[in-house]
């Protein structure tokens, strides 16, 4: 991707962003399908956010079963290439599988431990959870869910604080 053409899709996924998140904007149907085109041109070109909020929503609110597939490869890209909410995503893709990606509960582990190290917290609670209760293919193992638990503590407590942060900068 040429440097003006990448300057374009970062420009076209803030774009996108703000419509999908802008509550004066009325959700006109018509909104809704400019902001999902839009979403679709930036993961088409390879945008790593677009890939990954883009396929999210197409796994999980696609009307067909191509659509699922279809979200589910953006998602898998966009975790490939680093996105934390995508690798979250591709190791629940894995966990409960679908018709393009078979249930793969090695996977799953391999994509919730990348993203629970990387600070999401979920994906290191799932691995908790896992590891407490023998699931994914694990065995039963105190030491395991303790150590993934409280790093999923740490994540929260983490990202809790980033959000107070935020919120403090933006009344001020």
């Amino acid at each position: 991707m040429t440097q003006a053409s990448s300057l374009f899709t970062r420009l076209e996924y803030r774009l996108a962003e703000q419509l999908f998140h802008t509550r004066w904007l009325p959700r006109s149907p018509r909104t809704q399908r400019l902001t999902m085109h839009l979403f679709q041109r930036c993961a088409d070109a390879g945008h790593p956010a677009a890939l990954s909020l883009y396929g999210h929503m197409l796994f999980h609110r696609g009307a067909s079963p191509q659509d699922k597939a279809r979200g589910a490869r953006y998602v898998l890209e966009a975790a490939q290439a680093g996105d934390l909410k995508a690798q979250y995503q591709a190791g629940r893709i894995h966990e409960h599988g679908c018709v393009q990606y078979p249930r793969r509960e090695d996977r799953a582990v391999t994509w919730y431990a990348r993203a629970g190290e990387a600070g999401h917290p979920l994906a290191a609670g799932r691995l908790a959870k896992a590891y407490a209760n023998g699931e994914l293919g694990l065995p039963v193992d105190a030491a395991h869910a303790a150590h993934w638990q409280a790093l999923a503590d740490r994540h929260a407590r983490l990202e809790g604080a980033e959000l107070d942060s935020q919120g403090a900068q933006t009344r001020h």
